[in-house]
């Protein structure tokens, strides 16, 4: 998972970013239109609407250090679905 965040607006919600989500088994991906400035909550409705309540829940989430996904709602999502939080040193 990760951001595409320098994009020009654009929509009917004028969105300047995307999340990138890719299935690394089956190499499936999706993006995901959103703010740049979205905050973790807004993010998670999204990634629960948009993806996991089509794909299922993920078992291990790979993604840079970005303060999204570093926050207690994430920790505390992770514990709650018995998933992993995996965060990228690159």
């Amino acid at each position: 998972m990760d951001w595409i965040t320098v994009l020009p607006a654009g929509g009917d919600r004028s969105y300047n970013a995307c999340i990138v989500l890719v299935d690394r088994y089956s190499k499936n991906s999706m993006f995901l239109p959103c703010h740049k400035d979205d905050k973790a909550m807004e993010t998670a409705i999204m990634i629960w609407h948009k993806f996991i309540s089509h794909t299922g829940l993920f078992q291990n989430t790979i993604s840079d250090r970005d303060q999204k996904l570093t926050s207690t709602l994430w920790k505390n999502l992770h514990n709650l679905f018995g998933t992993k939080l995996s965060l990228s040193t690159a």
